[in-house]
């Protein structure tokens, strides 16, 4: 039996699954042991940062010695590190590569340790004498790295103010893990009876399954069951979100911002205007929003519509079955309009070993990539052949494998690996190319509806849905900058106003459902989120231009791919023919988003 057959019960153990069904990590090291050689090496190598400790500032040439020294040890590390992570994720029970781990991020923090002077060095050299030496030929290859770091001269404090903000690292993360456990570990649920009448543990993970069930009954019981516990603990969730805000706050005026949200958009350097400008696209389109969930209501044969109705399908699931040469073919179909040479080099990993495509005992969960720069890109899959967003998942980590592909073969080491920004562009992209072929292509209504369905709700989820949340965060930043109080009534209140406007007045909003913002993970991370939201626009926007233009808009596109983060993500966005400074591209996407509900509303 290969792993391709085998259910979720009684996946093989790793050493049962068939090679060609496994990634070949050679590219990285052919072999553990050339693994250990290496790594040897590389702690060698760590020594060597003394020799350029209180020197940078006396030439050009010292500096940009141990700026490529930083560079030929950070790219040996990336490959050290890559490989030990990937043997984890094949077994996570595996304890010699939980070992491997181990011995990296040791050495990778010692690393850390001994360069941790370079920054604060630079930024020491007086302005005029830093801009006189990158002059010098030999700090061009760097002169984008200098300036970056140089934006950060008036947010960098005094050695003793760094010092100490530096000794507060483990406690500003007090919130966050105590978050993580309560929600993770403390927080239990009971269990549900499913449609099928099986007694089920609810869980965070189960929570999603029972929202797609077809019996509304156990939708609405998983809703109600799964709240009461957040409504038990709401003060305790209620201080810890407020303790991560007032953290933010802290932190951006320790160091001179005049916000939280400036001080997180800084790094991108993305102006406060892209942030507001999402957020008020999206509030103008709200009532196709609203048209939308009134068609779900009325397609499902629902007197009212409630939260708990939003994500099981209008229709029935649909049955699909790709094997996984199926679905590299589909999409590699589908991605055809990126020439070539970008379908050569994707069907040569895909259809060879850049991924581990199924499922296996004790295997990471869900899917990732993992770009490098000297090895191949790795796909992690759990891949099922009955599951239709699998083929989805498969293109979306192939359009970041692309991006890696493509970036590390057009840049140096230091300009290569892309931002957040920008990640999720190329998968999202991907995406939009195997909707628009598999819609073009379908065989029956019901195909057609389905995957405009998973369009319609992959838009709602990652464009309105993460609006909705970056708004949550701008308002609750903004009220701990004007000294207004955040207790339990009052997120419950900002809340609930984003649900009725979001949602619209038809929408039956529970009260339970504004315990929604004391759940989000994200929200400890905060001024995140909104990037799915802009990253999803701007590949419909570009999707839309490579598909109905020529030869311009997709080199415009490839050489986005090739940009790494040569520039900066609005710029490399800006190059690709998308300019998210201006509401334009949102609009675009909500527009599709309402013709989608419409041929959806039509078709079924």
């Amino acid at each position: 039996m290969t792993a391709s057959s085998q259910t979720a019960k009684s996946n093989p153990k790793r050493s049962e699954v068939p090679e060609g069904d496994t990634w070949d990590l050679a590219s990285l090291f052919p072999s553990d042991a050339s693994w250990q050689e290496v790594m040897a090496e590389f702690e060698k190598e760590i020594g060597g940062f003394a020799q350029f400790t209180g020197r940078l500032g006396e030439s050009a040439e010292v500096l940009a010695q141990c700026l490529a020294f930083d560079v030929k040890l950070d790219r040996l590390g990336e490959r050290l590190g890559t490989y030990a992570f990937l043997k984890t994720t094949e077994d996570q029970g595996n304890s010699h590569y939980q070992g491997f781990v181990a011995r990296y991020q040791n050495l990778a923090t010692k690393a850390g340790q001994a360069a941790s002077f370079i920054r604060p060095e630079i930024l020491s050299i007086p302005a005029e004498h830093m801009a006189a030496m990158m002059k010098e030929e030999c700090l061009k290859p760097y002169a984008l790295v200098l300036e970056r770091i140089n934006r950060y001269r008036k947010h960098t404090l005094s050695q003793p103010e760094e010092n100490l903000l530096a000794m507060q690292g483990e406690m500003a993360q007090t919130a966050s893990k105590a978050f993580r456990q309560l929600n993770d570990a403390d927080l239990k649920f009971g269990e549900l009876v499913n449609e099928n009448g099986d007694s089920i543990e609810l869980t965070n993970a189960s929570f999603s399954s029972f929202l797609l069930s077809p019996d509304r009954d156990v939708r609405k019981r998983a809703f109600h069951q799964y709240y009461k516990q957040f409504q038990a603990h709401e003060n305790t969730l209620s201080a810890t979100l407020a303790g991560s805000i007032h953290g933010d706050v802290y932190y951006a005026r320790a160091r001179n911002y005049q916000s939280a949200r400036e001080s997180s958009l800084f790094a991108d350097n993305v102006p406060l205007s892209v942030y507001d400008n999402l957020i008020t696209a999206v509030r103008n389109r709200l009532p196709e929003v609203h048209s939308y969930f009134d068609m779900r209501r009325r397609k499902m044969g629902l007197a009212d519509i409630h939260h708990y109705d939003t994500y099981v399908p209008v229709l029935a699931a649909q049955q699909s079955h790709h094997t996984w040469d199926e679905a590299v073919s589909v999409v590699l179909k589908s991605l055809e309009p990126l020439g070539p040479e970008y379908g050569r080099a994707l069907e040569k990993g895909l259809r060879g070993r850049w991924s581990d495509r199924y499922p296996n005992q004790g295997k990471q969960s869900g899917a990732f990539s993992c770009g490098t720069y000297d090895a191949d890109p790795f796909i992690l899959m759990n891949f099922k052949p009955s599951v239709l967003n699998d083929v989805f998942t498969l293109t979306h980590e192939a359009g970041h494998s692309m991006h890696s592909f493509y970036s590390a073969a057009n840049q140096p080491f230091q300009y290569y690996n892309y931002t957040i920004f920008v990640a999720e562009v190329a998968s999202t992209f991907n995406e939009q190319l195997l909707a628009h072929y598999m819609v073009k292509n379908a065989k029956t209504k019901e195909e057609k509806a389905a995957i405009l369905n998973h369009e319609i709700d992959s838009i709602r989820a990652t464009i309105v849905r993460q609006t909705m949340f970056a708004e949550f965060e701008k308002i609750t930043h903004d009220m701990a900058e004007n000294g207004e109080p955040l207790t339990v009534a009052s997120f419950k209140a900002v809340y609930a106003e984003l649900l009725r406007a979001y949602f619209g007045p038809e929408f039956v909003i529970d009260e339970e459902l504004s315990l929604e913002c004391f759940r989000i993970p994200h929200f400890y991370r905060a001024f995140y989120v909104y990037k799915y939201a802009t990253g999803l626009s701007a590949a419909i926007a570009l999707s839309k231009r490579v598909l109905e233009g020529g030869k311009e808009e997709l080199d415009a596109y490839l050489g986005f791919l090739k940009g790494g983060c040569s520039k900066d993500p609005l710029d490399l966005l800006k190059g690709a023919g998308v300019d998210m400074t201006k509401p334009e591209p949102v609009e675009v996407a909500l527009i599709q988003f309402g013709e989608l509900v419409k041929q959806l509303d039509e078709l079924v």
